[in-house]
């Protein structure tokens, strides 16, 4: 049975919610910038051992799932859709304003120029990967945890959080990966890349669905005119 849209009944701490996602989002673009390496390129054996390698926007991209989630599962896939095309509205003019304000040239005494467009100026590039992989990844999410909430199982919502993070996530993070850094790295990096960084996501969303059960609930509770599931 198909549940009704419940978005439109009520918005309480949307507003909220949706800003955190849209901070969280921008806060990654940026820091995904920069790749990180854990893990030594060697082993006492002689054997060759790749280093763990992901990239700075995994500390908090993991996050907007989790709000992600939240925002699905409490206000529905109209909800959901609006506030992801939110965030890839802002995201695109964060990446414009980087672009232009580093094409600019520099006022006389400004030293920095080539600092802020080897960092900044590679965000464009950064922030197609993650909206591409964003939109894709975001509306997977939200589709598939509406589609299982839609089946009503009894005790089922960790099944919707973790079945929507699975699939959301797989395609999230192969697009992004390949879009931000095809052609930067070799293809052994780069399955290393994508796979690390799945997995480092989808652990990260489970070890937090304690506290995404506890937000889900706190946001549903300020939202009286919510049909409870």
């Amino acid at each position: 049975m198909t549940q009704p849209d419940t978005f439109s009944r009520a918005r309480g701490n949307y507003d909220l919610v949706v800003a955190l996602f849209v901070s969280l989002l921008l806060i990654s673009n940026v820091a995904a910038t920069k790749l990180i390496a854990f893990g030594p390129e060697w082993s006492p054996f002689g054997l060759p051992v790749l280093p763990i390698i992901t990239d700075g926007g995994a500390l908090l991209f993991p996050l907007t799932y989790v709000l992600g989630d939240v925002l699905a599962e409490v206000f529905g896939m109209r909800g959901a859709r609006r506030a992801i095309l939110l965030g890839f509205g802002v995201s695109l003019l964060a990446s414009l304003t980087f672009l232009a304000v580093g094409a600019a040239p520099a006022a006389p005494g400004y030293e920095n120029q080539d600092a802020f467009v080897a960092v900044l100026g590679f965000v464009p590039r950064i922030v197609a990967a993650s909206l591409v992989g964003y939109l894709v990844g975001q509306f997977l999410n939200a589709w598939v945890l509406v589609k299982l909430k839609q089946r009503r199982e009894k005790g089922g919502l960790w099944k919707r959080l973790l079945g929507s993070t699975v699939v959301g996530e797989a395609a999230d993070t192969t697009v992004f990966c390949l879009i931000a850094f095809g052609g930067q790295i070799d293809g052994g990096t780069m399955l290393n890349y994508i796979v690390v960084g799945y997995l480092f996501k989808v652990g990260v969303e489970a070890a937090l669905l304690p506290l995404t059960y506890r937000v889900i609930s706190l946001v549903r509770s300020h939202e009286p005119e919510l049909t409870r599931v």
